[in-house]
């Protein structure tokens, strides 16, 4: 719990939301700078999702998080925020609690990117990372036959953590056109570290099917995945599988920070160069203020670290690091960048809104997110727009809009709690 209260409900001087890398990494630094800071994240333990299920030997900010003295509270999840009253909702298994702060950092991360095909919603076709956290949190795939395709260096770590779980990777296939990889290659040598890393994934993709320029068209089984299609140039052909890992990279989750009114630029959070947003005491890092990679997640998360803790001489003397990791982003971004043939992947009759069921035929009647939520309602499901939300920007160009509370649904008793002005009693 916090260290101390105000009135009824509980007051943090700096709260984070989100324990991933970010997170972790702002904790830790403000916690060092003297500072009383609340973690919250919702799921089981910290880590997100890159280093889920994770310990000191993945990475040593669990072991600085550790002895920090950060409270870190899991299986906390922010349903709503207010910034004016400096106020968030703050769902657990016993309920809902009203949790103020001094300063807040949102560091929510990002989730992955789809673009529907025929078949994408059968049943064992996940996204790329998707597969991987069910993997690490116990599903058995040994012997079985996976397919990993998509766009990203996230392709070959997650294809490379499926065989060494015993499964056997049927192909990779990378969208992404062999004279972009070559030249992304090259630009590794003047970043050592992701070059390291590159080669030690070696030893466990030698061998591998890797095929760039490659994407699939449709999926196709009785009751699950049994076979997807694949395209190379006029190449196409058909694959036998048991699982398809498949993701077009990753969107940020700009959900709560749109809510409390912070400003939104190409679909990041927008920051100064301390990691402040346009509210007063709200800062945002790691991927919630744009897609960089889990090294620039901690430098953010240290800068924003500092920044609240008023210790802005360190946080300066980040900085140049952290141009020199937004550079490797912003080369990823270039490279692996979605072909427009995609675009043309979906059928009439492919759904594009999972939760409301909403055909790609439906959609082309609207000419906006907000029509395309009254007539045909696109994004009114449970996941609110997360899912479909970047796959009608990349398809129509429409930016998803009008974020509303609670940010995830919630019990109605906790509803019911908030409005009788019961909550954190």
């Amino acid at each position: 719990m916090p260290a101390w209260y105000e009135g009824d409900h509980a007051l943090s001087e700096i709260v984070i939301v989100g324990g991933g890398p970010a997170g972790m990494a702002a904790g830790v630094t403000a916690a060092g700078c003297g500072r009383q800071v609340t973690l919250l994240d919702d799921n089981p333990s910290v880590g997100g999702q890159i280093w889920r299920g994770g310990n000191s030997e993945t990475s040593p900010w669990f072991e600085k998080l550790a002895q920090s003295g950060v409270a870190v509270q899991t299986g906390s999840r922010v349903i709503s925020a207010d910034a004016v009253k400096r106020r968030l909702l703050v769902e657990r298994n016993a309920g809902v609690e009203e949790l103020r702060y001094s300063k807040l950092i949102l560091a929510t991360g990002a989730g992955e990117f789809f673009i529907p095909f025929p078949g994408w919603t059968l049943p064992n076709v996940m996204g790329v990372g998707g597969l991987q956290a069910l993997v690490k949190s116990g599903l058995w795939i040994a012997g079985k036959r996976i397919i990993v395709a998509g766009s990203g260096p996230l392709l070959l770590a997650v294809a490379a953590y499926l065989r060494k779980c015993g499964a056997t990777v049927v192909l990779i296939a990378e969208q992404a056109d062999a004279r972009a990889l070559g030249a992304f290659g090259l630009s590794l040598a003047a970043h050592p570290s992701k070059l390291w890393q590159a080669i030690g994934l070696n030893p466990f993709i030698r061998g591998m099917r890797y095929l760039s320029g490659c994407w699939i068209e449709r999926a196709n089984g009785l009751g699950k995945v049994e076979r997807v299609v694949l395209r190379r140039g006029q190449k196409v052909w058909e694959e036998h599988c048991d699982y398809v890992a498949n993701a077009y990279g990753f969107v940020s989750n700009t959900e709560l920070a749109d809510l409390m009114g912070c400003e939104i630029e190409s679909a990041a959070v927008k920051v100064d160069k301390y990691q402040k947003s346009s509210l007063e005491d709200v800062y945002c890092a790691g991927e919630t203020a744009g897609v960089g990679g889990v090294d620039t997640a901690v430098l953010e998360g240290q800068v924003a670290g500092y920044s609240t803790s008023g210790r802005f001489r360190e946080a300066d003397n980040l900085l140049g690091t952290l141009r020199r990791a937004r550079s490797f982003a912003a080369r990823l971004d270039v490279t692996f960048k979605p072909r427009n043939e995609l675009r043309s992947l979906a059928g009439p009759e492919t759904i594009v809104c999972r939760c409301e069921d909403v055909t790609l035929e439906r959609l082309k009647c609207a000419d906006s997110w907000r029509s395309a939520k009254l007539h045909e309602r696109c994004g009114m499901g449970p996941c609110q727009g997360r899912i479909c939300g970047p796959a009608v920007r990349f398809l129509f160009g429409w930016e998803p809009a009008s974020i509303r509370q609670p940010v995830f649904p919630t019990k109605v008793a906790n509803l019911i709690r908030v409005e009788s002005g019961k909550v954190g009693r």
